[in-house]
């Protein structure tokens, strides 16, 4: 037997769930003899790609993390200093263990389908009532992006409050953080927004200013009594937005108490790591008379069908890409994920837990002013709570220079040093330095007995601004402070919860895939996620090798020149890459060019998305058969040819299909001086096979959290970087603390450099452990897996679209429209899909009465088959009621979900079985998951709106009454 030394484990193996076997199964069923045949059937030759991808040879997943190893050892994690709304913090174990490096808690879609996400409904509320609780507001919303892009939402909203139109000026104060600064110039520019910054003590408020911007605790550390300011903000009818420091808030006075319209955050140091910048959980939170203009998700209490506690996203979700061009934000993502943990943080620590450490982080910033004042150092903020501030003079440069000796990283501005201290800072670490300022003024530590000072210190935050008011009051906060509590506390949630640990989610356009273990345990490794995103370059090799690498794989993978990995969501993305169209046409004297040609089958996000780029939206019509329609493209781009900036396309389209006509279409834009934008939503159904460049776009963004493998997280964090053609390159975003970009870059999109640094790792190791041959067979294997789908359904559900040889792309669209005329829903297909077992595809979207289908190539045949019986089932159930076999009202598919608690109950009153109504299938009783709550009851909760913990006790009374 001759043996094979060099046998090395193939990660594609793993990642493509068919095998060969089941391939030929499927091909068989399709109709076709091979693969290629496939592929050249659905991908029209002229867009193919005429070579190979140029990617390194694919590792197996044990030589990828040896090799990932060392890599991070490039990574210098030096004790951070430098604050600026990032610090180090502890992550229970419990929490880190159980959810972020849970796949029962990381793997789940947005909650969409409230009965099966009961469990991170719950611990989304439980995140509001925290943000509630310490800002002292009244609502707040289910988490954003960061904190720069919370701030700008607040911005755009006081816009929209305002009541006098030639009200233009927006005020921020001088000690906002210069990223979030950054962010507001990059909002404002379109809207015609003009930035005032200056001082809040000093500024003259006036009539044509509509809000303004303070930092609670202040940039400096120096902790302002606003209360003043905020009544002269709103004799002049200024609504007043704080970003504020959630830690902070547990001893000082809410916002929310003395005059704040809208307070934003971030909970990063409310667990979550610093991760060289995300992602973390921002907080939103304002005046309930503000709730239907607040951006982001809310989770809103309701009850089921029975009159149950039940949790579902309230008021349409707040996703403003409903409402199109009329949007004033395109956000369409959170992160849930992060702010599941923060809230879990608060969970576990208790009111009590919460307040130690704050006071713990508070008393040690004064040990440290006592001490370096010890050494003749003055302290110049006259009230702070973690920051402190010295002016130094000329010794800023020793003090840097023993710093580093020391592996500390401080603050510095001119002649001004600032330290912020955290959670993980020691009496040792105010020890180290103690020895860094001493040293510069031969003195050590022998000169200071820090131990001494540390027996007498005074909060230094006068009365008026320590806070009286309690929080985190509700019981949820106060009885699981033991580990084996919280462990239990968080498997009764994730229980709730259906992932992709129970069952395919077949969502189309939101690509479900394998989140694979190696690509995620990098993640929680310190050497990047202990990393300060403002951390000195040389300190940061590991990561600049990483990015360095994934800018040129993305970029071979699309065609384009260079990405920027800024954007830190899909939809952040869009409007990243419309505004650098912008730039590019302003820098070229065409800023009149405003005209975006956006096809009605679009995704929401994009005629948002332009409208905030200041863009006017043209409608493009769409044919019978889904397919732009060229003629009228055409037609429109000629009409608006002097004042053409873009086209916005999906490709493959929303529909499914990959449209002959797009080489076309794209020559027609470039030959009325218009750029192509390209939404990268679909691009699991291109890699390897064609490209955004090959087709003819200018610039694309890419969902990571989809094609690329970083979860979804249960509604976030996603990654949206973008891909530019040459011409662009120079407009990709800059940022104002660490000097990226060049002189025409447009300004910070994201707070943090490079967005969400460490969740890149995820598609860095994806990409590395599948290589050129790998990705290529995933999309073929994804194409296959939508065509055999489609080809076992077809028979029983109209397939809306498909292409010249009548195959779909990577996803199909089933037509539910027909069923209404005997009365059933599209949304009842997707409840009593539960009763499967399965999470429903993509519900209307983007025809209304339909379901998108995508099931990715990471799905095995028998899961297919599994998911096509379900349907195939509810299809005769539909029958039934169609024929008068089962009542039109009182039927399995009006009834579901069904739970536990009524296929168990004593009674029982359907005109069905129980075992029809809870084991459909015979598969049902081995892989049975259990909706928690039945039908949730929207109108009443929109009706009676409660976005917080409610005693559970009395709501269940009130319900009943």
């Amino acid at each position: 037997m001759r043996l094979n030394v060099d046998y090395q484990e193939q990660f594609e193996q793993r990642h493509i769930a068919p095998n060969e076997q089941d391939t030929q199964a499927m091909l068989k069923t399709v109709g076709v003899n091979s693969l290629d045949e496939l592929i050249a059937q659905t991908v029209p030759q002229n867009i193919r790609l005429a070579k190979p991808m140029d990617l390194p040879v694919a590792k197996s997943e044990f030589q990828y993390l040896n090799d990932l190893k060392q890599v991070a050892s490039k990574n210098k994690v030096f004790k951070s200093y430098i604050g600026q709304g990032y610090h180090g913090v502890i992550v229970p174990g419990v929490i880190q263990r159980n959810i972020l490096e849970n796949p029962g808690w990381y793997t789940q879609y947005t909650p969409y389908q409230a009965e099966i996400a009961q469990g991170r409904l719950q611990a989304l509320l439980n995140f509001q009532t925290m943000v509630l609780d310490l800002t002292g507001m009244q609502i707040a919303n289910a988490s954003l992006l960061d904190e720069g892009t919370a701030a700008a939402e607040a911005m755009f909203l006081q816009y929209s409050l305002r009541k006098n139109d030639n009200a233009k000026t927006y005020f921020v104060s001088e000690e906002v953080f210069p990223q979030t600064i950054d962010i507001l110039k990059t909002r404002a520019q379109p809207y015609g927004i003009d930035l005032v910054i200056g001082n809040h003590e000093t500024i003259e408020l006036t009539e044509n200013m509509f809000g303004a911007l303070v930092q609670y605790p202040a940039g400096s550390g120096e902790v302002y009594n606003y209360q003043a300011f905020a009544d002269a903000a709103h004799q002049k009818n200024i609504k007043l937005t704080v970003a504020a420091d959630i830690m902070s808030l547990a001893l000082l006075t809410p916002p929310g108490e003395w005059g704040a319209d809208i307070v934003v955050g971030t909970t990063q140091r409310f667990g979550i790591p610093m991760g060289f910048g995300g992602p973390h959980a921002a907080f939103f939170a304002t005046k309930e008379e503000y709730k239907r203009s607040m951006p982001g998700r809310i989770i809103g209490v309701t009850i089921d069908a029975h009159e149950n506690y039940a949790l579902r996203m309230a008021l349409q979700t707040r996703e403003q890409h409903i409402r199109r061009d009329k949007a004033t934000s395109n956000i369409c993502t959170a992160q849930a994920l992060l702010a599941i943990m923060a809230g879990m943080y608060a969970t576990y620590h208790g009111p009590k837990g919460i307040k130690a450490i704050a006071e713990r982080i508070h008393g040690q910033a004064i040990l440290l002013a006592k001490s370096l004042a010890e050494l003749g150092f003055t302290q110049e903020n006259k009230t702070f709570f973690d920051t402190v501030r010295f002016n130094v003079g000329n010794l800023v440069n020793p003090i840097h220079a023993e710093a580093l000796n020391q592996e500390v990283n401080l603050h510095y501005n001119g002649e001004s040093i600032t330290i912020s201290l955290n959670e993980t800072t020691t009496v040792e670490d105010i020890k180290t330095l103690v020895r860094v300022f001493g040293k510069v003024k031969g003195k050590n530590l022998n000169d200071v007995n820090v131990d001494s000072l540390k027996s007498n210190i005074e909060t230094v935050i006068p009365a008026s601004l320590q806070r009286q008011s309690a929080y985190l009051t509700h019981p949820i906060f106060n009885k699981h402070h033991s580990e084996h509590e919280m462990l239990r506390y968080i498997k009764s949630l994730e229980a709730k919860d259906l992932s992709l640990c129970h069952s395919m989610i077949a969502l189309g356009s939101c690509t479900m895939k394998l989140n694979a273990t190696t690509e995620m345990v990098p993640v929680t490794w310190p050497e990047f996620g202990n990393l300060h995103p403002f951390a000195p370059v040389d300190q940061t090799g590991g990561y600049m090798q990483i990015m360095a690498e994934l800018n040129d794989w993305l970029s071979e993978i699309t065609g384009f020149a260079a990405m920027s990995l800024q954007p830190n969501a899909g939809a952040q993305g869009e409007y990243t890459g419309l505004m650098v169209i912008r730039a590019y046409h302003h820098d070229r004297g065409d800023s009149h060019r405003n005209i975006a040609l956006i096809p009605s089958s679009a995704h929401g996000t994009n005629p948002a998305s332009a409208a905030m780029a200041g863009m006017k939206i043209i409608v493009t019509k769409c044919d019978e058969k889904g397919n732009i329609d060229v003629a009228d493209l055409k037609a429109k781009a000629e009409e608006h040819s002097a004042n053409l900036s873009c086209l916005m396309v999906t490709y493959p389209s929303t529909h499914g299909v990959f449209e002959e006509s797009i080489i076309e279409i794209c020559d027609i834009i470039h030959q009325h001086g218009g750029q192509v934008y390209m939404d990268g939503a679909n691009m699991n159904a291109q890699v390897g096979l064609t490209s955004p460049a090959n087709i003819g776009a200018d610039v694309c963004h890419l969902n990571l959290h989809k094609t690329f493998c970083i979860p979804h997280g249960g509604g976030g964090p996603g990654m949206g970087p973008i891909g530019v053609a040459k011409h662009l390159v120079p407009y990709l975003p800059g940022h104002t603390v660490v000097q990226i970009g060049g002189e025409k870059s447009i300004s910070a999109v994201s707070a943090a450099p490079w967005g969400s640094a460490s969740i890149l790792l995820i598609s860095h190791a994806y990409i590395a452990m599948m290589g050129a041959e790998g990705l290529t067979n995933a999309t073929k294997i994804a194409i296959l897996n939508a065509n055999y789908i489609k080809a076992r359904l077809e028979a029983h559900y109209p397939v809306l679209y498909a292409g010249a040889n009548g195959r779909c792309a990577h996803e199909m669209i089933l037509d539910c429209r027909s069923f209404k005329n005997f009365g059933v829903e599209v949304t009842d297909i997707a409840k009593r899909l539960m009763d499967y077992g399965f999470h429903a595809p993509t519900v209307s979207f983007p025809v209304a009465g339909t379901l998108m289908v995508e099931p990715t190539e990471s799905e095995p045949k028998h899961e297919l088959d599994r998911f096509c019986d379900a349907m195939i089932a509810i299809r005769n159930e539909i029958s039934d009621v169609e024929t008068g076999l089962l009542d039109k009202v009182n039927n399995p598919l009006k009834n579901a979900p069904h739970t536990a608690a009524v296929i168990t109950g004593n009674e029982w009153d359907k005109p069905y079985t129980r075992q029809k109504a809870g084991f459909p299938l015979p598969y049902v009783a081995e892989h049975k998951f259990w909706p928690s709550v039945g039908r949730v009851n929207d109108t009443f909760g929109d009706r009676t709106l409660i976005c917080s913990c409610p005693p559970i006790e009395e709501y269940e009374m009130d319900a009943v009454n």
